[in-house]
């Protein structure tokens, strides 16, 4: 029996991960390889590489079917081919274009707007920022004051993000608007893409933590855009948005990913401990690691859950929300263990390459990064606590 039927595999989707696992050995360039593997951050120019890489294989957007330029693939094949590239040190998939924007593209929008907006995302021409919190408008997402009205063959945005990931590095953002402020607070938002370069928007970075610029301001002021770039229609957007926080909360990357960072941070506790020499005790880490691998193996059985009421039809019931805290959860601890491992020695090294998140060729560094980053595991896309309530009403009626 081959490794693959032994995970209770068919035969069919057996060949497929040997398919995709002959792809990821020779296809992924080692110098990116390198990056994932270290735990660095996969840059702008590195991860549209791979996305070329993808698309001219015809592998560009695995969720995506097949009419609109996707594999057609099914939940389970998407599974694996996520667990087979994180298993090989590959990219994840950019996901604000093609498992955000474009799924929501592809079942509200026109054959126009898919025609005119999907193919950019296939080939990275396209690359997106998501804009949805507000400062006052976070978990809070129905009271959003951005507006924008009609003018003619336009839509007028005034307004302001915060917390726009990557929207200093993005030629486009998807957004929600308010365009009437008669309806309910959530029957009166929609959703729309601008351009970035459009007059009237200004970016400003927020540096986080870890050092890093990756989150930013974004103002609109009397920003002129294209009506028809308004997605579904006017005053549905809250139905977009709850369309993309579903798949947003289910993606198949997230387990497949905390699996590779519990690899990585199971190295470095045993590099550390060789280096030690017994000079220092890591059963405690050790034993922190087991508990981290046996809740992974936990999100693995949920996203089989889901997998499977997905393939079947089914309501989903509390699988995203569970999943998602559980991969925030772990995801914080595997990061505590890694900066115990490096102990603080790490810190002076950070400081001393200025604490600017470039931290490559520095590993100790980066793992100092990566735990600050992913401190805001359990805010980004629904707050823990959002995701516990959810849980309680759902299984308890709370």
């Amino acid at each position: 029996m081959s490794d693959d039927t032994a995970r209770g595999e068919d035969e069919g989707l057996a060949a497929f991960r040997r398919e995709l696992l002959a792809f990821a050995r020779s296809a992924c360039p080692p110098e990116i390889k390198a990056v994932v593997a270290a735990g660095q951050k996969v840059t702008k120019r590195e991860y549209q590489r791979w996305q070329q890489i993808l698309n001219d294989k015809g592998w560009g957007a695995p969720g995506w079917p097949r009419e609109v330029g996707g594999t057609g693939w099914d939940i389970r094949q998407r599974l694996v081919f996520e667990e087979v590239m994180a298993e090989n040190d590959c990219p994840p998939l950019y996901h604000h274009g093609l498992g955000h924007i474009g799924p929501v593209i592809i079942r509200f929008g026109t054959a126009e707007q898919k025609a005119r907006f999907l193919p950019r995302i296939l080939d990275g021409s396209d690359w997106y920022c998501q804009g949805y919190s507000e400062p006052g408008s976070g978990s809070d997402l129905a009271s959003l004051q951005t507006s924008a009205r009609l003018d003619g063959e336009h839509y007028v945005i005034n307004g302001q993000k915060i917390w726009t990931s990557h929207a200093h590095e993005a030629n486009m953002v998807y957004m929600l608007v308010r365009t009437s402020r008669e309806a309910k607070k959530q029957e009166g938002i929609s959703l729309i893409l601008v351009p970035m370069d459009t007059p009237g928007v200004t970016v400003r970075p927020i540096r986080s933590i870890d050092g890093w610029h990756h989150l930013n301001e974004v103002f609109f002021d009397e920003v002129r855009v294209r009506a028809d770039n308004l997605i579904g229609e006017p005053g549905k957007g809250w139905t977009c948005a709850k369309y993309l926080l579903e798949r947003e909360r289910l993606p198949p990357a997230n387990v497949a990913r905390l699996e590779l960072v519990r690899r990585q941070v199971t190295r470095l506790v045993e590099d550390a401990a060789r280096q030690a020499a017994g000079r220092r005790d890591f059963s405690g880490l050790l034993h922190k690691l087991l508990l981290c691998e046996a809740d992974t193996k936990g999100a693995r059985v949920l996203m089989a859950q889901a997998t499977d009421d997905l393939i079947h039809q089914r309501p989903l019931g509390v699988q995203p929300s569970a999943i998602k805290l559980t991969c925030a959860d772990v995801a914080q601890r595997l990061t505590t263990i890694a900066l115990d491992a490096v102990g603080p020695d790490a810190a002076h090294r950070f400081l001393a390459e200025g604490g600017d998140g470039e931290t490559a060729g520095v590993p100790e560094a980066t793992w100092i990064q990566n735990y600050m980053f992913t401190r805001a595991r359990t805010i980004a896309g629904g707050t823990s606590e959002v995701q516990r309530t959810v849980i309680a009403n759902e299984l308890f009626g709370a």
